[in-house]
This record gives C-alpha cells, sequence and structure tokens, in this order.
C-alpha cells in the first residue's frame, strides 16, 4: 500500500526539479494540487497503463491544465511513459508541453481552455450513464476558473442528469495570477453554491490526502447526484517561500531556490515515513 502522503511529497520534488530544469512552470498550482492528485492516482481511480484502453476505465481530466508539471510527474511515475521522457518538457516540439497534451499517455483530453474540463466530464459521465458502463469520471478545476460562465452551464447539468458517477474536486488555494480570488471575482461560499445547484458537497483540508481518502471514498457512495469537494489548500504547498504568494504561481525555480525546496520537502517526506513506520 502506497503511503500517500509520502508519495506527495516526493512528487512535489519531481516537480520542482521539472520546472528548475525546464526553466519555467506553474509551481504554485501544482504544489497545492499534488495532494489530491496523488490521492486520486494511487489510491481511488481504476485506471493505469495497462488499462488505459479499456473502456471501463475511470476518466480524468485536469481543467487547470497549466498545473500540468504535477500530472505529468505521476503519470511517468505510474509507468505511463519513461521518466527520461521529461527531459525534453517544454523543449523544442516536445509532446509534453505547458497544458496537457493528448498526445501523451494517459491523458484523455488537451485541456487548459479554463472552464472548459468540467463540461467535458459531464458529457463522459452522461455516456457511461447512457452506455450502462461502471466507470467513474474525475475532474480537477482551479477555483480561479469559477467566474466561467460554462461551469456554471454544467454544474446544472449534471445535478439534472443525476450524475452520480461524476466527482469533481476544486483545488480552492484562494489565489490566482492576477492575485486573490476573492478581489478577482468574489466568491463567497463555494459550498452553498454548488449546494444550490444540486450537487452533493463536501468541504475538506485539501493537503491532507487522508481527508481527501475519506471524501472521495463518500462520493462513491452517494446515489442521483453528482458531488463537488471542495479542496481547501494552500498555494505552493511544501515550500514555505511559495505558500500563499500569487507571484510563485507561474516562476522559473533557480539554483537557490531549487536547493532550498527540496532539502524542505526531502525533510517533510522523510517525517511522512517515519510517521507510515510508527
Amino acid at each position: 500500500m502506497v503511503n500517500l502522503q509520502e508519495k506527495a511529497w516526493q512528487i512535489r520534488q519531481d516537480v520542482v526539479t521539472l520546472i528548475h530544469k525546464a526553466g519555467s512552470g506553474h509551481i504554485g498550482g501544482d504544489m497545492s494540487v499534488t495532494d489530491i492528485l496523488v490521492t486520486l492516482y494511487y489510491k481511488h481511480m481504476n485506471c493505469s497503463p495497462e488499462n488505459q484502453n479499456d473502456p471501463n476505465r475511470d476518466r480524468f481530466l485536469l481543467s487547470k491544465g497549466h498545473c500540468v508539471e504535477a500530472l505529468y510527474c505521476i503519470l511517468a511515475d505510474k509507468g505511463y511513459f519513461p521518466k527520461s521522457d521529461l527531459d525534453n518538457y517544454s523543449g523544442y516540439l516536445s509532446k509534453y508541453i505547458g497544458h496537457p497534451s493528448d498526445k501523451v499517455n494517459g491523458v484523455e483530453i488537451g485541456s487548459g481552455s479554463l472552464g472548459h474540463g468540467l463540461s467535458y466530464s459531464i458529457g463522459m459521465a452522461l455516456a457511461g450513464k447512457m452506455d450502462g458502463a461502471p466507470y467513474r469520471v474525475y475532474t480537477v478545476m482551479g477555483d480561479g476558473e469559477l467566474a466561467e460562465g460554462s461551469v456554471w452551464e454544467g454544474a446544472m447539468a449534471a445535478a439534472h442528469y443525476k450524475l452520480d458517477n461524476l466527482t469533481a474536486v476544486i483545488d480552492r488555494n484562494r489565489l490566482q495570477i492576477s492575485g486573490s480570488t476573492e478581489t478577482v471575482m468574489a466568491q463567497d461560499s463555494q459550498e452553498e453554491r454548488w449546494r444550490a445547484f444540486g450537487w452533493h458537497v463536501l468541504s475538506v483540508d485539501g493537503n491532507s490526502t487522508k481527508a481527501l481518502d475519506f471524501a472521495l471514498q463518500e462520493a462513491k457512495q452517494i446515489k442521483g447526484r453528482p458531488t463537488m469537494i471542495i479542496a481547501n489548500t494552500t498555494k505552493g504547498c511544501g515550500v514555505s517561500f511559495m505558500e500563499n504568494q500569487a507571484s510563485w504561481h507561474h516562476k522559473s525555480v533557480d539554483d537557490e531556490h531549487y536547493e532550498l525546496a527540496m532539502r524542505e520537502l526531502e525533510q517533510r517526506r522523510a517525517a511522512a515515513h517515519e510517521q507510515d513506520c510508527e
């Protein structure tokens, strides 16, 4: 059994290394979304390199596609492609670009036009219902993209069609490239909004794999409506000088910051391992 918290710290190390080598990346959101992706890929979703062509596999869509570095590091770690492929991340003619590309094994659709991931997911979930297929559909959105009207059209449709095979997660780190989400477009209570649209809503610590695990288990038991998990996260989670700093939304990591970040992440990874061994 994978120690999810330790795995999350490892993936963060991989992300920092990837962005340091490439010279750019959306590192702040990568760090906040990592626990969500790790809990999905290493515990809850029925998808793997071995069944990626199985029509009954679970589907995952990263609506906040700019945080692709975390997704690519997980897909490589899971064996969808060799880790060495990422040596050319964001390089000339590389298929490993700064948003998910469906040319990459394990990626269902290209994404990054914010506000579209939920609609794609609803289409897949509705198709599953019509076909009587057992798969589930998962999507992860950023809170900054919730200002897009297509999100709320999708919210209505998912509840209308009673898509209980759909679970969406919001990476609620409260920061976007231009600053606070509440300054750019105030969101008040996302919990109340999604409940009003007919969704089953859970609000959890989005940087706790344990809390996310419980929420995802509950989502599988809900019948007759989709589930929204509000994952309250910290932008830049795991690296103290990045945390809650909008300036780290998209930024390169120089040698000095790389060493500092890797040292801090290694300490947290070791602590998670020791806790698991107790």
